[in-house]
This record gives structure tokens, C-alpha cells and sequence, in this order.
């Protein structure tokens, strides 16, 4: 879909990379605002809350560009061909992508092709899913005496699989954040499990900071299941480790546990 108006006037080609949040459009920063106030292209992404899209001018060129599972209507390559062929050609691009271009966003490969053709590339940071979207259900990612520090992990990898970094993960006593892999989780699931840890809790997270915002908690040896009741999809988060304890939902489940060691 491509809003457009005629453009008279090129300016200097400028691109800049706007992180848009987790998906509530009022976790945006001021910088990122201003920075689409002055764009004359946008080039949105599917997670993207098109309500931003109101804070660029009446002329600004809108291009949807896809880049969700399952949505690819652009592959990488040519979202870096359209951004620079539109800064050449209209003047301040302005790349919005979801949660922050440096976390899974592909950001810096877009600043590398900017800058082979010399143009002039800003990156204003959003605000990561990772951290906001459990942090909004009031689950932190570390807690003193529970959690220490926190792994960020992709679901699955370039080729399909699953991250090697995942398995490291799984063997720590950090939180581990899970993007992007919903579609996988009874695989993701297993490998806590492999280590023993079939009581870790865990929560599924859809569609964080939106209206329609879903979520489950559970254990390693129960939110698969759990998520199919609730019918969990893409976008979500898998948030593994005993912060997720701390959310008033897993705390029926701590008593069922507890009532079961005591029998």
C-alpha cells in the first residue's frame, strides 16, 4: 500500500531509522516524532501502529513494506534499494520499524547500504519489546535474589533453526526473552526441558502494550498446551525464567505445586 503526493522539491538525501516501540503508538520517543514530522518518505513495517503515520506531513510519500512472519512483501534487499532510491529522489527517508532497529530489526545492514552510497544515515533507538512487553505485565527481567541478567534470543534463525544461543541460555539462570518464536514453541520448550527445568515458569505474550493483548503463564511442561487454549499467535514473546513467578496469574500454580510436594 503506497500513500503519495506530488513532490516538487528534492531535497538532500538523509535517512533516518526510527525504532516505533513495542506497538502502543504512545511509547514513541519525542526524537522519533520529530523525526517523522520531517520525513518525505516513510517506509512502515507490519508491526508498525499506523497511527504514526498521522505525525508525518500531508505529502509525505507512506510505503508499507511488510517484514513479519509469514509477511514478507519486501525482502531486505529491496527495502534497502527503495530506501536509498527514495532519498535520492524525494530527500529524508524515514525507515520505521517496530520495537528498536538494532534488536532483530536489521537496522545496522540498512545503515551499511546508506552508507555505500554516501548518504547520511541517523538511528533514533526505540523501545525493545524484550524488555517493555513483560515489564508492562509487571514482570521484570531481572530481579535481585531471582535474576541477575537477561538473554534476548531469536527464535529461529536465518536457515529455519533453531538459535544455538537458545541452548546456552536454556543452561543459565538468566531471564530468556524468546522473538520471534512462537511458531516454534514446543521445540524451544523442549530444550528447557532437556535441562531439567520442566517447573521454570514461563509466559506467552501477544500483541503487547495493544488492545488486544493476550497472555498465558505457565511452566516449561505446560504452556504449550496453555498457549493453544488461549490461542496464542504471532506477534508474541516467550519470557522463560522465575521472574515470571512474580505475576499474580503463576501464583495458583505455585500453590499447586507447593500442595503437591506437600501430599
Amino acid at each position: 500500500m503506497i500513500q503519495t503526493k506530488t513532490q516538487t522539491t528534492v531535497k538532500e538525501p538523509k535517512i533516518t531509522l526510527v525504532g516505533a516501540g513495542p506497538g502502543d503508538p504512545d511509547l514513541i520517543t519525542l526524537k522519533a516524532i520529530k523525526a517523522l514530522k520531517s520525513a518525505d518518505v516513510v517506509l512502515y513495517d507490519a508491526l508498525v501502529n499506523q497511527a504514526l503515520l498521522d505525525h508525518a506531513p500531508e505529502h509525505a510519500t507512506k510505503v508499507y513494506v511488510g517484514k513479519r512472519s509469514g509477511d514478507h512483501s519486501y525482502s531486505q534487499g529491496a527495502v534497502n534499494k527503495l530506501m536509498v532510491d527514495y532519498a535520492l529522489n524525494y530527500g529524508h527517508v524515514v525507515r520505521l520499524k517496530g520495537g528498536d532497529s538494532f534488536v532483530f530489526g536489521r537496522g545496522y545492514e540498512e545503515v551499511e547500504f546508506a552508507d555505500s552510497y554516501s548518504i547520511k544515515a541517523e538511528v533514533i533507538p526505540g523501545i525493545s519489546s524484550s524488555i517493555s512487553v513483560p515489564a508492562l505485565q509487571g514482570i521484570p527481567v531481572t530481579h535481585r535474589g531471582l535474576s541477575e541478567s537477561f538473554w534476548v534470543v531469536t527464535g529461529t534463525t536465518a536457515d529455519g533453526s533453531i538459535s544455538k544461543d537458545l541452548y546456552d541460555a536454556a543452561k543459565s539462570k538468566a531471564t530468556v526473552v524468546v522473538l520471534m518464536g512462537i511458531k516454534r514453541l514446543a521445540e524451544i520448550a523442549a530444550v528447557f526441558a532437556d535441562e531439567g527445568k520442566h517447573r521454570l515458569p514461563v509466559a506467552v505474550i501477544q500483541n503487547g502494550s495493544m488492545e488486544n493483548e493476550k497472555m498465558v503463564v505457565g511452566t516449561v511442561s505446560t504452556i504449550v498446551e496453555a498457549a493453544a487454549d488461549k490461542k496464542i499467535d504471532s506477534p508474541a514473546l516467550i519470557v522463560f525464567g522465575d521472574v515470571v513467578g512474580l505475576h499474580a496469574d503463576f501464583q495458583p500454580i505455585r500453590a499447586f505445586y507447593e500442595l503437591a510436594e506437600r501430599e
